[in-house]
């Protein structure tokens, strides 16, 4: 079965030359000082945004939603991995990009969740809840999801994980501004009303950015990319946002529950796995960070979709 999902023969570490390799397009490196030096900079202001609007009570907001928030978690950190690596293997990704797919499937949902939930009749609280304790076990849960698939995906993929000494960078980019932010919106609430909004627009602009500078960088094999692993993550994409809905409804979780986690699980914080793919000191690669930039653009279409699909779903059903 390894072999089925390894059709690049590949016997050194990311970058190496490939040109030799037919089946291996040629790699246009993220080099750039500027767009290097910005990533950390991008997520620190997505994670920001996210703080600004969380307080403690979101958290111990669980409570409140017990069996819906357990089954969105679940659905999220076990059961999106496994899809996801079912997916990659019978889409035969290349490794490099197998291993970008299962840093999406691992990522946390985004702020932009939010924003779908609202426009659908979701349970945003619910939605905020879900981005706060997924933001806070991401940091052990992602790690663990990179190194399995780096070791199991790349050759000397076991030196190629997150290692401890970059286990603290995870967690100072992830959860550092979220601290920041929700620390403003404790000592200066107003202050953090008026930042809020504009935070949350900036987010979008980044994420926009990042994801067009991760493109262009790559624009040389992007028809090859998208050839690759647009479908896999069409089909991912597609996957998440139904599991988060139907496995909460299965369960007995409510509609408007069950669409906010459907949309917290079906989209993801790009951001967050395009930094930790490009970055130098974490994976390095432009090319695990094609599938988090393709999926960032993939979800803004099939998101709008989904919501009026099961909100029409839901108009039959109570006007039957």
């Amino acid at each position: 079965m390894r072999e089925q999902v390894r059709p690049w023969r590949n016997d050194r570490l990311l970058h190496t030359d490939c040109q030799n390799l037919p089946a291996c397009p040629r790699m246009s490196a993220m080099d750039s000082p500027l767009i290097l030096a910005s990533l950390p900079f991008a997520l620190g202001i997505v994670m920001l945004g996210l703080g600004l609007g969380l307080t403690l009570d979101d958290f111990r907001r669980v409570g409140q939603y017990p069996k819906a928030a357990v089954v969105a978690l679940l659905c999220q950190i076990v059961l999106l991995p496994a899809i996801c690596f079912g997916l990659v293997v019978a889409f035969r990704l290349p490794p490099e990009l197998a291993v970008g797919m299962m840093v999406v499937a691992a990522s946390p949902g985004g702020p932009t969740a939010n924003l779908f939930s609202h426009l659908f009749g979701g349970n945003v609280a619910l939605n905020v809840t879900l981005t706060a304790v997924n933001s806070v076990l991401v940091v052990v849960t992602l790690p663990i999801v990179v190194n399995l698939s780096a070791g199991y995906f790349l050759p000397g993929g076991a030196t190629l994980g997150l290692q401890f000494d970059k286990l603290q960078q995870v967690f100072v980019m992830v959860l550092g501004p979220v601290a920041i932010g929700m620390l403003v919106r404790a000592l200066a609430p107003r202050v953090a009303q008026r930042l809020n909004l504009p935070v949350r627009v900036l987010s979008v602009v980044v994420l926009v950015t990042v994801i067009s500078a991760v493109l262009y960088g790559e624009r040389e094999n992007l028809v090859d990319y998208f050839v690759s692993v647009g479908l896999a993550v069409l089909a991912f994409n597609i996957v998440s946002l139904l599991i988060g809905y139907g496995v909460p409804r299965l369960a007995g979780v409510d509609h408007g529950a069950a669409t906010a986690a459907g949309f917290e699980i079906g989209i993801h914080n790009t951001a967050l796995a395009i930094t930790i793919a490009l970055s130098p000191a974490l994976l390095n690669s432009a090319e695990i960070a094609i599938p988090g930039a393709v999926y960032g653009i993939v979800m803004f279409f099939t998101a709008p979709g989904f919501g009026s699909l099961i909100s029409r779903r839901t108009r039959t059903s109570s006007a039957l």
